[in-house]
């Protein structure tokens, strides 16, 4: 029984079924029975009429937005009509954001199961190289439980550079986000960083370290919008 929020995307591969509404209304009927039943809340619907072999995909890059903003699940009508592209599959992994198939649900456990798989990986060579940057300072004299970031940045420069620039990134992606969402509640009269704030919340998006929107947050996500 589906629970939560869900973003719904369709994709045509035609202008002519894009207008006709042949092919979507397909779609659409298929995820709405999915989620009939249970308590769930459909906070959005995107539409690509786009070919199959295209990788430009604005809607998509919505969508995912849209989920990464109210911590939604994208939902499509059929695998087959994206898992094919390419492009869809490399923007779904880097976008952190959690899909399911209607017609091969199971799916969405085996992409998680693999991304857990590569974090897991990922995750033992981190700590492989951390102990071996450690083992290194300790056999040179160094003397440990100071500054073990400092003696991990001498030992691996480049890696603690990288990871600097994926956090950036990380924010950088995440105000991009926010910032449509936050125009437009400007434009709904909210003018104050505090007002922003409350809207943010009565809108059901979690702040960046989850629990309620404050205003320095707001001020926060605002400079790094600039900064873009």
């Amino acid at each position: 029984m589906a629970k939560g929020k869900f973003v719904a995307y369709y994709r045509v591969s035609t202008a002519k079924q894009g207008v006709s509404g042949l092919g979507l209304e397909a779609q659409r009927t298929a995820v709405e029975e999915y989620l009939n039943g249970g308590r769930w809340k459909l906070v959005g619907e995107f539409k690509e009429v786009e070919s199959g072999k295209n990788n430009n995909r604005p809607a998509l890059a919505k969508a995912l937005a849209a989920c990464r903003v109210h911590n939604a699940t994208l939902i499509i009508a059929k695998l087959d009509r994206l898992a094919r592209n390419v492009a869809f599959i490399s923007n779904l992994m880097e976008s952190d954001v959690e899909f399911i198939a209607v017609d091969f649900p199971q799916a969405n456990r085996l992409t998680v199961h693999i991304l857990a798989a590569v974090a897991e990986h990922e995750a033992a060579m981190i700590s492989a190289r951390t102990k071996a940057a450690l083992a290194a300072a300790k056999a040179r004299g160094v003397k440990l439980g100071g500054d073990r970031a400092g003696i991990i940045a001498s030992q691996n420069p480049k890696g603690v550079k990288a990871s600097a620039k994926v956090r950036r990134e990380k924010a950088q992606n995440r105000a991009a986000d926010l910032l449509p969402v936050i125009e437009d509640i400007r434009a709904d009269g909210a003018s104050s960083l505090r007002e922003i704030a409350a809207a943010l919340n009565e809108r059901g998006i979690a702040a960046p370290q989850g629990g309620e929107w404050q205003a320095t947050q707001v001020q926060r996500i605002l400079r790094v919008a600039d900064a873009i």
